[in-house]
């Protein structure tokens, strides 16, 4: 009892990431029992897999259509979960740097879904899957979202990789998607399709939400700049100029370092006081 009390721990404590690795790794295990299980019985398929896996058939989205975000959390193998989560950790926590862990779950979760959308599409599509039947499973989809999303925000940020030395962020995603490419007409081509799916969502998401929050922190510099006004001849004491300039440089310190952290995390993740201070300065 101790030992699940200490996963239960950690889970709480735990952030986004190390969430979604729990719950990937104890639905892994829920269908390694269920195989067990159905194995002494003769079950020749795993009703988990069967009914949370997303289906080539788009018929069969109308009746499960939960599939289409739950099977981002099966996965067909030990190899198959281990590689998803090791990179879900390492750029999922890199990710968290620079963006809400609830922005980071928003990209797994629509990840999930728009690779599941080109899945179904290219399926249904292709000649080459024609008459052929296939399921989806893995985080890869929404884990792409994760990756392509952070590269697309900050393409020039190194990673230093055992054996190789420091890496470009880009260079990593162009290597990621590279191997989906070439692994198209591949026995795991839905797959690739799904992984794919999920980067165009972080690819696009990053670069809409970026072009708004350039023109959203414009508006705010904008607003909070310095009017020019005109010569005036006014008698002030010496040390009162210098307070006053003391003053006025480090209110618009902290004026840009509000600026700053919305820049980067978004309005949302400002404290009660910095909204308070930055709502005072506007009316100023």
């Amino acid at each position: 009892m101790s030992f699940i009390n200490e996963i239960r721990t950690r889970y709480a404590n735990g952030n986004i990431v190390e969430k979604l690795i729990y719950i990937n790794i104890a639905v892994f295990v829920l269908t390694l029992l269920i195989n067990v299980l159905q194995g002494l019985y003769e079950g020749q398929i795993n009703w988990l897999m069967d009914w949370f896996s997303l289906d080539n058939e788009i018929n069969t989205l109308f009746t499960k259509p939960w599939s289409i975000i739950s099977y981002g959390f099966l996965h067909a193998d030990f190899l198959h979960i281990l590689m998803n989560l090791m990179v879900l950790y390492f750029i999922g926590n890199l990710f968290i740097q620079y963006f809400t862990q609830k922005q980071l779950l928003s990209f797994y979760i629509l990840g999930t879904i728009s690779g599941g959308l080109l899945y179904l599409f290219s399926q249904n599509y292709f000649p080459l899957f024609e008459g052929k039947t296939s399921l989806l499973v893995g985080a890869s989809a929404g884990i792409s979202a994760i990756l392509i999303g952070i590269t697309t925000y900050m393409p020039n940020y190194q990673l230093k990789l055992r054996f190789i030395g420091f890496v470009k962020l880009w260079h990593i995603a162009l290597f990621w998607i590279g191997l989906d490419i070439i692994s198209l007409v591949g026995n795991n081509a839905g797959g690739h399709f799904a992984h794919l799916g999920g980067a165009l969502f972080g690819f696009l998401y990053v670069t809409k939400a970026s072009n708004k929050k350039i023109e959203f922190v414009s508006k705010v510099l904008a607003f909070f700049k310095t009017k020019k006004s005109p010569l005036k001849t006014v008698h002030k004491s010496k040390n009162k100029q210098t307070k006053s300039v003391k003053k006025t440089d480090i209110t618009q310190q902290q004026v840009d370092t509000i600026l700053d952290k919305i820049s980067k995390s978004g309005y949302d993740t400002l404290t009660k006081s910095e909204k308070d201070f930055l709502f005072k300065q506007g009316k100023k």
